[in-house]
């Protein structure tokens, strides 16, 4: 069965992006069928897998009002034959105001996504960092939550906002959403601030955290300016090599996965 993902986090400037883009590139060496769906009016999960904003004519805005399908709007094998991409525009922004008078307006993501379901493992959707219509769009279409924490000061401060949010989606359009996992981002190993917000997310989360941490990395903030996600842009390395482990405690944690593992 296909694991939807959603990459949440409201608070910007914790790695969503740099997460969404590189994990899935991790999942799709690993030959798992991904789709990386950019829900973030911002298009930097587009452009940062190396998709031209400025050339697309069919994005998520058109799947979203209703005037496409996922796969009038998909761009099929993006960088590696297993991956494929639901880019976005700025004009996302503007489907907030357009889908508030919609019946049901809360499932239209889960709607257009039902059709393609079926042909992927996992799909990633990188969020907005905020929690409005479209963000409750990607939480009423997912499986479950995946959380970047930043291993720095008030890294946890605004999370309760985060899961209440989570705790009113599953009361309300989707029941079956839960937090498959906590990634730490930005860890520094030689900073005690780093050690404590990770001991802290540990102490609160439990085994949702995943083992594997994202350490900061000039390569890893240099690969999205070049279009490229971080195994291509330079797999050797420590930031490749980190998005590399989660996806494989991704694969160990879901259930129905195949066993396939990244390549170093």
């Amino acid at each position: 069965m296909t694991r939807v993902i959603a990459i949440a986090n409201q608070k910007g400037g914790v790695g969503k992006t740099t997460s969404a883009v590189n994990l899935a590139a991790s999942l799709a060496v690993a030959e798992q069928r991904t789709l990386l769906v950019d829900g973030d009016p911002q298009g930097n999960a587009t452009s940062g897998i190396g998709i031209d904003r400025e050339s697309l004519g069919t994005t998520l805005y058109d799947v979203l009002i209703g005037e496409a399908t996922v796969d009038e709007a998909l761009h099929r094998g993006v960088q590696f034959r297993h991956l494929d991409v639901l880019p976005a525009t700025p004009d996302l922004a503007g489907a907030e105001v357009q889908l508030v008078d919609r019946e049901s307006r809360s499932e239209l993501m889960r709607q257009a996504l039902a059709p393609v379901l079926d042909r992927y493992d996992y799909v990633l959707i990188d969020c907005p960092p905020s929690l409005g219509l479209i963000t409750l769009n990607m939480l009423a279409a997912a499986d479950a939550l995946l959380i970047p924490v930043q291993c720095e000061y008030y890294a946890l401060e605004g999370l309760s906002q985060l899961l209440n949010t989570v705790h009113l989606v599953q009361q309300g359009v989707n029941p079956r959403l839960a937090i498959d996992g906590v990634l730490l981002t930005m860890f520094d190993n030689r900073l005690n601030l780093s050690r404590q917000v990770a001991a802290d997310a540990r102490e609160y989360f439990g085994g949702k955290v995943f083992q594997s941490v994202i350490p900061r990395n000039v390569r890893l903030a240099e690969a999205p300016s070049f279009g490229k996600p971080i195994i291509v842009y330079d797999v050797q390395s420590i930031g490749a090599q980190a998005y590399l482990q989660v996806a494989q405690e991704l694969i160990a944690r879901t259930p129905t996965a195949t066993t396939a593992q990244p390549a170093a």
